[in-house]
């Protein structure tokens, strides 16, 4: 049992966070302090003329309330949203915060990461803590 999980929380069709949120809770001690994250990463420079003002403001407000809303589910939790390079983050956050136990959801990979998605074979490569990789239900059954 872990005394605090970071559970990544990604928004795309790809991820789904029910099933990793259903593994935090089975791998969190009795207390156990569980963090959702999610991390924005910059927009490519030539979309930036093309996006209107404010955008990035309103995107992390609404993924804020989102993960505010997936907190209240557990009883000690808080959601973080981070701005850079995804695993970077994530793997800073984890080292900075002593998180014991990383939950990161892969999906179908290219051919570059033939077991794991990207982001999750990083965070697995490089992590200082326990990671548990959740894998998608119809990916497991193919």
């Amino acid at each position: 049992m872990y005394k605090h999980l970071l559970v990544t929380v990604a928004y795309d069709t790809a991820h789904d966070a029910d099933e990793s949120l259903v593994i935090a809770k089975a791998l969190a001690a009795p207390g156990a302090r569980i963090s959702l994250m999610h991390v924005m990463e910059p927009a490519p420079v030539f979309a930036l003329n093309y996006l209107p003002e404010g955008w990035n403001e309103e995107l992390r407000a609404s993924i804020e309330t989102d993960l505010t809303e997936l907190a209240a589910g557990f009883e000690n939790a808080q959601a973080v949203v981070a701005e850079g390079n995804t695993a970077q983050e994530i793997l800073d956050f984890a080292n900075l915060q002593s998180v014991d136990c990383i939950v990161i959801a892969s999906h179908r990979p290219g051919t570059q990461n033939l077991l794991l998605g990207s982001t999750a074979s990083k965070v697995v490569a490089r992590a200082q803590c326990a990671v548990h990789v959740a894998r998608r239900a119809s990916l497991r059954a193919e």
